[in-house]
């Protein structure tokens, strides 16, 4: 059973993009990966311009000459519906202040943090802690 989630960005003037991810969303899966291997503002950018994604993993892409595809993903490589099945209207949404999405677990990053809503409650701080859970 999928654990749905979003993944969103925001800007200093307070507008975003948001992502749908399907799988995985529980904080020790998707919250331990983002704290861990999305730390710069540019990485979240690159996962964000994928659009909607099957699987959250350590890496975006994969490295030229890497085998790739939605069929026989590499384990460590983002799996995007758009890039990786050929799917469309999968782009990602834009919000103002905050998003609506209201998935079991949406994230967050603004201002260098990320924050976690569980089940369309309030954001608090995602820590490694929670992630433990």
């Amino acid at each position: 059973m999928a654990t749905r989630s979003t993944i969103s960005i925001v800007n200093k003037e307070g507008s975003g993009k948001t992502i749908y991810c399907h799988w995985d969303g529980y904080p020790s899966n998707n919250g331990a990966i983002l704290l861990a291997h999305y730390k710069t503002e540019a990485k979240i950018k690159k996962l964000i311009a994928l659009g909607s994604i099957s699987s959250l993993r350590e890496r975006v892409a994969p490295k030229k000459g890497e085998e790739h595809s939605f069929d026989k993903p590499l384990k460590d490589v983002v799996v995007a519906y758009k890039r990786d099945r050929g799917e469309t209207d999968v782009d990602a949404t834009s919000f103002r202040d905050t998003p609506n999405e209201g998935e079991e677990f949406d994230y967050l990053f603004k201002g260098g943090k990320w924050y976690v809503s569980d089940h369309g409650g309030k954001f608090v701080l995602l820590t490694k802690e929670m992630t433990k859970r």
